[in-house]
């Protein structure tokens, strides 16, 4: 036998004695594989034989929600799966923002994890830490906080957005109008990005899979044209299929922009969100709608005129009924907050944090029935709870223990 040939055979051997291992994997390597990938470090020794106890009783959520306790689960696991959510280039590398730091005191507090989309909160550094104060113009307390040699998961304290922000409780709506959202998401453009983004972040789904061009298009600003490249056909067999859908719903982002020096700061950093509360007017539109809805108005002059923040859903109706919305809620109201409830209240945002949480914690995306079947009973259990996030890693955790 050549050393090639004695090469491959130790390695298929070392291959299959591996795979024997993580089948036969015992009490003690589930539990540092739980807190490794749910905390993404190894366990001290004595909290390591406590989860095993507490898998060798069967009470895996015990043991999971030993991981949860170690600050690991706070700034290496949700800071990474969520800070993503709060840019446009989907980095996990950017500094900890209030979007991010609501995200992990809305875990940690076992809060009902759909207000994110439109709760009056934010998450700042506690009172007794020497950071600087919240600002609405720059990212200074956040960056301290996570500089400082403190555990994030005590480092946190529970505020109402409206009297950090100054916005109006009613114009609040959780991460979606938190600076680092407003920076991410409300910068230039015409809003839709918001949509978009939250869609994609939250319900897992991007415009193409929800692409439907059988709704009425009434709604469609008059920055769309109707015949790209002097085609028509392009309007009604693409643009029509997100815009008929997102135009009406992005319709709730009217009042908000966020504003910046732009000659002194192109990037952004130093920004602000800003919202038309009532009595304010926009010079441009002569409304409290922003002036950014009414941008390239010659487009297609005929279409429709943004006059208000009023939001409808088209998408209950056709093929987008899949994302089984709240039957409880009217499908239509006024701003952002409103809208965030019609999507946090979904079917789709539920399980695509069951999926979120999975691929996180089983390094791997769904991909069999066996995983589809978790997925749908981890999102069952996921509402059970009261949409207690916490519920998601221990049923995700307590599945892959043993891969």
């Amino acid at each position: 036998m050549s050393l090639n040939q004695r090469l491959v055979g130790l390695a298929i051997g070392a291959g299959l004695t591996l795979s024997v291992s993580l089948a036969q994997a015992g009490a003690r390597e589930q539990a540092l594989q739980i807190h490794s990938r749910v905390a993404g470090v190894p366990p001290s020794e004595a909290v390591l034989l406590t989860m095993t106890d507490h898998i060798n009783s069967g009470d895996v959520a015990a043991a999971v929600r030993l991981a949860m306790d170690n600050d690991g689960f706070y700034r290496a696991t949700l800071k990474t799966m969520a800070t993503p959510w709060t840019n446009r280039d989907f980095t996990p590398f950017a500094p900890l923002n209030d979007y991010t730091a609501t995200v992990m005191g809305l875990v940690r507090d076992e809060k009902d994890f759909r207000q994110l989309l439109y709760a009056d909160v934010l998450y700042t550094g506690a009172a007794n830490l020497s950071l600087p104060a919240y600002s609405n113009a720059n990212n200074a307390h956040y960056q301290a906080l996570e500089d400082a040699d403190v555990e994030l998961k005590d480092a946190l304290t529970e505020r109402s957005q409206s009297s950090l922000t100054g916005l109006p409780s009613e114009a609040t709506a959780g991460v979606m109008t938190s600076r680092a959202g407003a920076k991410a998401f409300f910068y230039a453009g015409t809003n839709r990005a918001m949509f978009r983004f939250t869609l994609l972040n939250h319900l897992c789904r991007d415009l193409e899979q929800v692409h439907d061009t059988t709704r009425i298009p009434d709604r469609i600003r008059q920055d769309v044209s109707r015949s790209p490249g002097g085609d028509s056909r392009v309007f009604l067999n693409n643009c029509v299929g997100c815009h008929a859908g997102m135009d009406p719903m992005a319709q709730a982002f009217a009042y908000y922009d966020y504003e910046y020096d732009m000659a002194a700061d192109p990037d952004a950093e130093f920004g602000a969100i800003h919202y038309n509360g009532t009595g304010e007017t926009d010079p441009a539109t002569g409304t409290r709608v922003e002036a950014k809805y009414h941008i390239n108005a010659g487009t297609f002059a005929p279409g429709y005129i943004t006059p208000d923040d009023q939001w409808d859903n088209y998408w209950r109706a056709g093929p987008n009924a899949i994302l089984q919305w709240d039957p409880s809620l009217e499908g239509s109201g006024a701003g952002a907050k409103s809208l965030g409830m019609e999507l946090a209240h979904s079917g789709a945002f539920a399980s695509c944090q069951v999926e979120k949480v999975f691929t996180k914690v089983c390094l791997r995306k769904p991909g069999n029935s066996a995983d589809r079947a978790l997925v749908a009973s981890a999102t069952s259990a996921f509402a059970a709870s009261g949409y207690n996030l916490k519920q998601v890693f221990i049923d995700t955790a307590d599945y892959c223990k043993g891969e």
